[in-house]
């Protein structure tokens, strides 16, 4: 009966360091909601776009993808909902764009600030947008020469 008791002891103990390394990691990761506004921005395709990508300013994480949802008629693109850093003052016109970690690396939303004196809002949408690019399709156009499947 000892050895019962040391073998169920010494499992919980590998649990309880499980959850406090799931806890710190998470922690440390910043994958959770930022304070600060929320934007939209419409794009005709998100790829391999996630929520919880990060929504990037220079290269540095100012933001998260919280959602994402089919446009209305007669657009059917893709609507990026972005939850960005309070004290951005991100300029009205600026642009985004759907950005690759690498070749096999996820996407994130790479933000361009424009000039206008103007500062994006809470609710705000940016309007000038960048959609992501298929590798696949420009992998196969360059072994290709250009030739789609559907020509005959």
């Amino acid at each position: 009966m000892g050895s019962k008791t040391l073998e169920t002891l010494i499992g919980a103990v590998v649990i309880a360091v499980a959850v406090i390394f799931f806890v710190f990691a998470y922690g440390k990761a910043d994958v959770g909601r930022v304070d600060g506004i929320t934007v939209t921005a419409d794009f005709a395709t998100v790829g391999s776009l996630k929520p919880g990508a990060d929504v990037r300013l220079a290269g540095i994480k100012v933001g998260t993808v919280t959602r994402l949802s089919l446009g209305e008629a007669p657009f059917f693109g893709a609507v990026a909902t972005l939850n960005l850093r309070d004290g951005l003052d991100l300029p009205d016109d600026s642009s985004a764009a759907i950005a690759s970690e690498g070749l096999l690396g996820g996407n994130y939303v790479q933000l361009s600030p424009g000039g206008s004196p103007d500062v994006l809002a809470d609710g705000g949408r940016i309007e000038y947008t960048q959609p992501a690019v298929d590798l696949m399709d420009i992998i196969s156009r360059a072994m290709f020469g250009g030739v789609s499947q559907t020509q005959q």
